[in-house]
């Protein structure tokens, strides 16, 4: 769930540097007792990648009141693995700087408020709040270090990495504590987001699977839904997301649920259907503001421009992400509105610059941005250094083939393009990329393919792009005649007439072979020849045909 909260939640001035906002008086806590503190700081875990806060044992004894507050409905969200919604992680938030501000040795709850701190950042788009997380962390682990038993703070780590996208040292905090702790279920989102991040999709797969055979309920199905959609099968995706959807009950996990409904209808080329589920995951949740995003987008699709610009001024205005702003751009640039269009690109390079400050990994929006409207070479640059890195997923294989395309080296950026494709993901964007180069390499069969698969896959996927997929489709105009269905069998040549046998004179023995004359057609010059040494000649056959994959090679590797 991604949301703006009414009030920033702030860690206490005697335990956090006061810089910032961090100076700001914390939101009151609600009443606890000291017993019950304690007990919860001993048993809470770490807040998942999905949406959840902390992780608590199923087992935990705790009882809870007739009325849960937000804090208690905080903590029994994460227990399930799912989202809290924004008011009760902004007062369990408030509840534990009270606590480490009184008891500042207590490792499991600086572990709880630097997890929240990392959902916190990813739900409002303000990175500041990830360097609060790794001192509250690093607080945790040096009052009990994670080879003592204090994994939720390496989950915590985890889950920081994964925000900031460094997706090597999430799999490194996953790793480490699945080597230690196999069946801790809230190491295995940490690690789905790095493998994913990395392209390492099987492993992907594998800890998914583990995710689910250890957490039942929605979590599990949402994570399923997701690689299902990774690997193009989008009837399971959807069926998936749907039970989901359907076995959801607390509002926060309801909207994640159903604007996960909204992304795949989206994919699918279905504006109305996505305006329809994104809708109701706002009605259900009005700060799930991810989901005004969607909608936005998808009423750009259905020619409905007035709202999609109130939605997008809203949620870049409340939820500014790059890619959110990026969208709002081109919309105005469609729009020929090229005033608006370059206020909001610069207001993008200003963000862009602010996450490099906070270390987040935005490169592949920045790539994208500067391959369409800036600089091709600098967006060459920032992919090739995430290769290098082995983040090679599908988004940075398609950045990579279209910064190369872009910068004047169609042939080189094909295999990535072609990679991006073939990861399995049904992306309408990736299909016009390879399109695009392949028909700059003079290539038009399988870029009218793959043109046409883009705008068959979602024909309104970019309000710059989709157009220009069209205008090159006219350009490659209609496949040229004597295709498989105008091909008829060629018809046989006839069998010469074979010459008359001559009659012999009365009296003359006939030949049947038995005195080494062989009367078969033909065999006669072939015995003459051989006799004088000439080698017969061979019978030809055909060659085989080149694998379609064959002009890939072996896999593409930066130079």
């Amino acid at each position: 769930m991604d949301a703006m909260p009414q009030q920033n939640p702030e860690p206490p001035p005697s335990t956090l540097p006061p810089e910032g906002a961090t100076a700001v008086t914390p939101h009151p806590a609600p009443m606890r007792t000291t017993l019950r503190r304690a007990a919860l700081g001993a048993v809470a875990g770490a807040v998942l990648v999905a949406g959840a806060v902390v992780a608590v044992p199923d087992d935990a004894n705790d009882a809870s009141p007739p009325v849960p507050g937000p804090v208690a409905r905080a903590e029994a969200a994460a227990a399930a693995g799912s989202p809290a919604s924004l008011s009760d992680l902004t007062a369990l938030i408030g509840d534990r700087q009270q606590w480490v501000e009184t008891h500042p040795s207590d490792a499991p709850s600086w572990a709880v408020l630097g997890t929240a701190y990392v959902e916190w950042g990813r739900r409002s788009a303000d990175a500041a709040y990830y360097t609060r997380a790794e001192q509250a962390l690093q607080r945790s682990l040096a009052a009990q270090p994670g080879e003592r038993g204090n994994t939720e703070a390496w989950v915590g780590l985890g889950a920081l990495a994964n925000a900031r996208h460094d997706h090597l040292a999430a799999k490194k905090w996953g790793e480490t504590v699945r080597a230690r702790q196999p069946k801790n279920w809230a190491a295995y989102p940490v690690l789905i987001d790095a493998y994913n991040g990395l392209g390492e999709y099987e492993a992907a797969v594998r800890a998914t699977e583990k995710f689910g055979s250890l957490r039942k309920g929605v979590p599990a199905l949402g994570r399923t839904a997701e690689m299902y959609r990774n690997q193009g099968w989008r009837e399971d995706a959807l069926a998936t997301a749907q039970e989901a959807a359907d076995r959801a009950t607390a509002p926060a996990e309801k909207a994640a649920a159903l604007h996960r409904l909204g992304d795949l209808a989206w994919e699918r080329g279905e504006p109305a259907e996505a305006v329809a589920q994104y809708g109701a995951a706002l009605r259900t949740d009005r700060g799930h503001l991810a989901s005004l995003a969607g909608r936005a987008r998808a009423l750009v699709a259905l020619d409905r421009t007035d709202e999609a610009l109130a939605d997008y001024r809203t949620v870049t205005t409340k939820l500014p992400r790059p890619e959110y702003v990026l969208e709002l751009g081109e919309l105005y640039e469609s729009l020929d509105l090229d005033g608006d269009a370059r206020t909001q690109y610069t207001r993008l390079r200003e963000l862009l610059a602010q996450a490099r400050t906070d270390g987040v990994d935005e490169s592949v929006t920045e790539a994208l941005f500067e391959a369409d409207h800036g600089d091709a070479e600098a967006a060459v640059e920032l992919m090739r250094a995430e290769w290098s890195a082995l983040r090679r997923s599908s988004a940075v294989s398609d950045a990579l083939g279209w910064a190369l395309h872009r910068a004047g080296r169609s042939e080189e950026g094909l295999q990535y393009a072609e990679r991006a494709v073939e990861t399995g993901v049904r992306n309408a964007s990736y299909a016009y990329h390879l399109g695009m180069i392949e028909n700059a390499l003079g290539q038009g069969g399988p870029a009218r393919g793959d043109l046409e698969e883009s705008l068959r896959t979602n024909p309104g996927f970019s309000p710059l792009a989709a157009p220009l997929a069209r205008d090159a489709l006219d350009a490659l105009g209609a496949p040229a005649s004597g295709g498989p269905a105008d091909m008829e069998p060629a018809a046989p040549e006839p069998a010469p007439e074979p010459e008359p046998t001559p009659v012999p004179s009365p009296g003359a023995p006939e030949k049947d072979g038995t005195d080494g004359t062989d009367t078969a057609p033909g065999k006669a010059e072939s015995r003459e020849k051989t006799e004088k040494g000439e080698p017969e000649p061979k019978r030809s056959e055909p060659e085989a045909a080149p694998s379609p994959k064959a002009k890939q090679g072996a896999e593409p590797v930066a130079r």
